[in-house]
């Protein structure tokens, strides 16, 4: 655990540790207020409401519901991955299917450690960049923006992406906008995520919420996340092949939960809309309300079946009649698009929507919220649907997410908010197909396949996700060289390994991700990979500290008690310790430890005491080896106690003394009363 060195040998010495610091970024809230909803009497409203600009139809979805995720996410490494899934069949397309060889020698390199295999393949992947494939332009900038057997160079990158991007590549807009949004081009970055966003919706199911399939964080803090390790194992995880066993003697909500995970594809199982189907079969037998509602959805998706959408009404109907009132939203659906009914039913579809909305269903606020924007069989209503969209949003319903981006992208209902249009834009568009990368970059790292796993994650970080960023910078950390780290020229140099790290490390730190930015602060204070720097190392603890992180607050009392990056300042040092005691209850002794160091500074400035503290830091490596070796390894608690009593006696002797000198008038005063009379430093 990288910490500020006083804090490091007080945990050491005593066998010590803070507890494990939250580390997921901050949920995204949205807070909106009366000045975000436009006022119809505001001049130019009638204009930006006018149905000019929103035709009369369901054109938030269209048909493009209809495409296959090969479609939506073209040049996906999902054939790769996934080569039995509903992938098309490259051997077709040369130039597809030379692509896809090159892509799989890559992968090939980097799990084996085979540099020159690198090579040819970043050399093949160039020479097809060269010719207009826009898909190995996408991956040419991904080479060039890490510094992998190309020289790191983000103008390029950038220009790679542009192309890939202008040629249809997905992943490369993900890259672009997140660029822009970086840079505070908002302009720019709003229109790419639009449409990514989009895309990622097209996706989603018709009548319920689709499950949010997180990246899972594989450490924690310094250490492996074990337990979310364990639960993605897939089949290989012994609470899965327990829940197997329960569905193999019929019990239907097993077997309902079997159909779910390997219809999504959660807790590390791969996709296979076949298995779900058998599974969702099996349960609706006997009468499992919830696997009839997916199999509408399954049906009317024509996922691993033909697209039927009279089975799929007939099975959504049945659902509904068991009080899932979710599978109202489905219903609805249909009748709106008129797919499986005679005609469309406006009347009826609001009819639907209302009895979801009645019985709490985001999906129904949701859909009655589009009726009224587009003012399909009601008269239009923006301020309405504002209203249905906020309350969806609120339950976590992410196409609600997805309208009111694009109320505050257009100014339609809400006032036109190009930073908040975005950050919900990419809120949604990060569940597109391009998620699964997340999967596979896992699935990877659980086999022991740590250069894949780095790789496919460096990709993803690309890409914007604040967690790949996080795992790809701890796999670097806590690798080392074992992590497979290719550079410009070969394996990664100490340098362009520790450079790459911080470099994701600082992204993950943009987007709030507090454990990020205190290593950022560890490596601009220690000079680990970068320049020391400690008035950068003292911002970046800045930035943790407004996250509530006790471990932040500690350092910044420590600069501000050495006068490292920040003023000297002993008031403002006891305040952060005071502080990082009242976030961290664990951390009572390296405060307790840092307190005791500020009374002596405070009351013996020119002693000896004041010298040892300060010498610690020198000599901690030192302490560190000897308390792992000796005492972790040998269990000698008694040398530690010898230690402490070594110092308490040093101490004691000092004190004796300066009285014997007559020095001072209150040497006899214990540290915490000091502090609690003010006579040191004030709280």
């Amino acid at each position: 655990m990288r910490r500020l060195t006083s804090y490091r040998l007080a945990l050491s010495l005593l066998i010590l540790s803070l507890l494990p610091l939250s580390l997921l970024a901050r949920p995204f809230v949205l807070v909106l207020s009366q000045d975000d909803i436009r006022d119809g009497s505001t001049p130019g409203d009638s204009d930006a409401d006018s149905t000019s600009e929103s035709p009369p139809e369901w054109d938030e979805f269209g048909d493009s519901d209809s495409k296959p995720e090969h479609e939506l996410d073209p040049g996906s490494w999902r054939p790769i991955f996934e080569p039995d899934s509903s992938a098309p069949d490259t051997t077709e397309d040369s130039m597809l299917a030379e692509y896809y060889s090159v892509v799989q020698k890559m992968m090939w390199a980097v799990s084996g450690g085979e540099v020159r295999m690198m090579e040819e393949a970043a050399a093949e992947i160039e020479a097809a960049a060269v010719v207009g494939n826009p898909h190995a332009q996408s991956v040419l900038g991904f080479l060039s923006g890490l510094g992998q057997m190309k020289e790191r160079n983000k103008a390029k990158a950038f220009l790679y992406h542009h192309f890939a991007a202008e040629g249809g590549n997905m992943q490369s807009k993900m890259a672009l906008a997140y660029t822009y949004s970086r840079q505070d081009m908002y302009d720019k970055a709003v229109k790419l995520y639009a449409e990514l966003a989009e895309v990622a919706v097209n996706s989603f199911l018709i009548s319920k919420d689709s499950p949010v399939i997180e990246p899972v964080r594989i450490h924690n803090g310094a250490e492996e996340n074990k337990e979310a390790l364990r639960k993605s194992r897939g089949e290989e995880d012994e609470d899965f092949q327990i829940l197997e066993y329960q569905a193999q003697k019929g019990n239907a909500g097993a077997m309902y939960k079997i159909g779910l995970f390997y219809y999504f594809g959660l807790r590390g199982l791969r996709r296979d809309h076949a298995k779900a189907l058998s599974w969702f079969s099996k349960a609706v037998k006997k009468g499992e309300p919830r696997s009839m509602e997916l199999l509408g959805e399954i049906y009317a998706r024509g996922a691993g079946v033909e697209r039927n959408y009279t089975k799929a009404l007939e099975w959504l109907t049945l659902a509904s009649k068991q009080q899932l009132y979710s599978a109202y939203n489905g219903m609805g659906y249909l009748y709106v698009k008129g797919y499986g009914v005679e005609k469309k039913n406006y009347t009826k579809a609001k009819e639907y929507f209302e009895k979801a909305a009645d019985n709490e269903e985001a999906g129904g606020h949701y859909n009655l919220g589009v009726m009224y924007l587009k003012g399909i069989g009601v008269k239009r209503d923006v301020k309405l649907a504002c209203k249905y969209f906020i309350v969806a949003a609120n339950a976590g319903q992410p196409k609600a997410f997805y309208q009111l981006a694009k109320m505050f992208h257009t100014g339609v209902g809400l006032k036109k908010d190009l930073v908040m249009a975005t950050a919900l834009y990419k809120l949604v568009a990060e569940r597109g197909p391009w998620s699964t990368l997340s999967r596979w970059a896992l699935e990877s790292y659980l086999k022991g396949d740590v250069g894949k796993a780095l790789l496919l994650y460096s990709r993803m970080a690309e890409l914007g996700y604040e967690i790949a960023q996080s795992n790809a910078a701890w796999i670097l950390d806590k690798f080392g060289e074992r992590s497979m780290c290719m550079g410009e020229s070969g394996f990664c140099t100490d340098a362009e390994r520790h450079q790459r790290a911080h470099s994701f490390w600082w992204q993950a730190s943009e987007q709030g991700n507090e454990h990020a930015a205190l290593l950022i602060g560890d490596a601009y204070y220690y000079g680990r990979g970068t320049e020391r720097d400690y008035e950068r190392a003292a911002e970046a603890y800045m930035h943790a500290k407004s996250q509530s992180n006790a471990q932040a607050m500690f350092n910044l009392g420590y600069m501000h008690e050495h006068g490292q990056g920040l003023p000297f300042d002993l008031h403002l040092a006891k305040r952060y310790y005071d502080q990082a005691l009242e976030i961290d209850p664990a951390a009572k002794l390296p405060v307790t430890l840092a307190l005791s160091s500020l009374w002596i500074r405070r009351n013996y400035a020119d002693s000896f005491l004041v010298d040892l503290i300060d010498s610690l830091p020198g000599v901690y490596p030192k302490v560190e080896e000897w308390v792992e070796n000796v005492l972790m390894e040998e269990g000698n608690a008694t040398i530690l106690t010898l230690f402490a009593c070594l110092l308490t006696v040093l101490y004691l002797r000092e004190r004796q003394r300066r009285h014997v000198a007559g020095v001072g008038g209150d040497v006899g005063v214990p540290p915490q009363q000091q502090f609690e009379h003010g006579a040191a430093v004030p709280r």
